[in-house]
């Protein structure tokens, strides 16, 4: 999947993320989170392992977490993706 426009999906709520993706000639995660010095590789593990589902090899991926478990990580993740990709 290709990512076309700007998109985001999420709410700066506790227990939630905000997800902004954009277009971006190579992969770049950019993880803010207030867990980010417990659980920072785990973030990076569940937004890989959506990324790679969705064959998502190149963007511009910004996550501003605040405590989200890793199904809201992957539902945020994929929505916001699919809605860059215009799917």
């Amino acid at each position: 999947m290709r990512i076309r426009s700007k998109a985001s999906a999420g709410t700066m709520q506790s227990s939630d993320l905000m997800v902004v993706v954009e277009p971006s000639e190579t992969l770049q995660i950019d993880v803010d989170s207030t867990v980010k010095k417990q659980y920072e590789h785990l973030i990076r593990a569940q937004i890989g392992a959506t990324l790679e589902q969705l064959q998502v090899s190149a963007g511009h991926i910004q996550i501003s977490d605040r405590g989200a478990l890793d199904y809201a990580i992957a539902a945020r993740v994929e929505t916001a993706i699919r809605r860059a990709a215009k799917e």
